[in-house]
């Protein structure tokens, strides 16, 4: 039996990372490493720090990452890509260059026989109203278009230096675990379970921290970390779901 993989928040290209190159390595470098013991990879979103498909346009770079992708795909493997608040904007092109398969929503999927979960996590649970404004412009579909008119000199330019803003607000590290009562998240998932006990495992990216939580009917919840400061992601072996933290030249698949 072959594992499943969770991981997020690479936020590649980001203007506020000295690395950005070397980061780009790592994370195709761990993909390289698991790709003979992986069934299927889950990509929580936010894996780009700005992504917006034009037309006939999409951003420039990212030629390793996306040439992995598309070699794990083409071997059989299942990678899956959940957009988050940084990369809302796709549409096909992962699916029809990298054989991807796109989700932009929550899902709730049934893995070797336990029901997971899955999302990035952006605006669930959140009492933030600037943020679920912005956010419920972002999604709304005139304010594509809108922007999509932009050349994308200027459309891709502007994300990526307002991605870096975003970032810069939340330096040198993420907000620590704020506790059961006040994370969204797990607010969110104690909520759900109420209605839906079934579900054994939570994953979420989103807040770039990492959790392991035990929650009400035997359940668990997940936050993911980030391939930012953390390199954490999570395997699935059928039985087992456990947390690890990759370590380049001494992780083993």
């Amino acid at each position: 039996m072959k594992n499943i993989y969770f991981l997020s928040d690479a936020h590649l290209g980001c203007r506020a990372l000295k690395h950005r190159r070397m980061q780009e390595r790592r994370l195709v470098n761990f993909l390289d490493n698991i790709k003979r013991s992986a069934a299927a990879v889950y990509m929580l979103g936010d894996m780009f720090d700005f992504w917006f498909e034009y037309k006939n346009v999409v951003p420039k770079g990212f030629t390793r990452f996306l040439g992995k992708i598309s070699e794990l795909t083409d071997s059989g493997v299942e990678v899956h890509y959940f957009t988050g608040n940084h990369d809302m904007w796709m549409h096909d092109y992962l699916e029809r260059e990298c054989g991807v398969v796109m989700h932009r929503k929550d899902s709730v999927v049934e893995l070797y026989g336990k029901v997971f979960y899955l999302a990035h996590g952006d605006g669930l649970g959140s009492r933030d109203r600037r943020f679920l404004f912005l956010r419920s412009m972002f999604h709304n579909p005139v304010c594509q278009r809108l922007f999509a008119a932009l050349h994308p000199r200027w459309g891709v330019d502007f994300g990526l230096n307002w991605a870096k803003h975003s970032r810069m607000k939340h330096e040198p590290a993420e907000p620590d675990y704020f506790g059961e009562d006040k994370e969204d998240l797990v607010v969110y998932a104690k909520g759900y379970l109420e209605t839906h006990p079934d579900v054994n495992y939570f994953i979420f990216g989103h807040r770039h921290i990492e959790l392991d939580l035990e929650l009400p009917h035997e359940a668990r919840m997940l936050v993911l970390g980030d391939w930012v400061r953390l390199f954490t992601y999570a395997v699935f072996d059928g039985e087992h779901l456990f947390m690890e933290r990759y370590i380049e030249g001494e992780t083993q698949p």
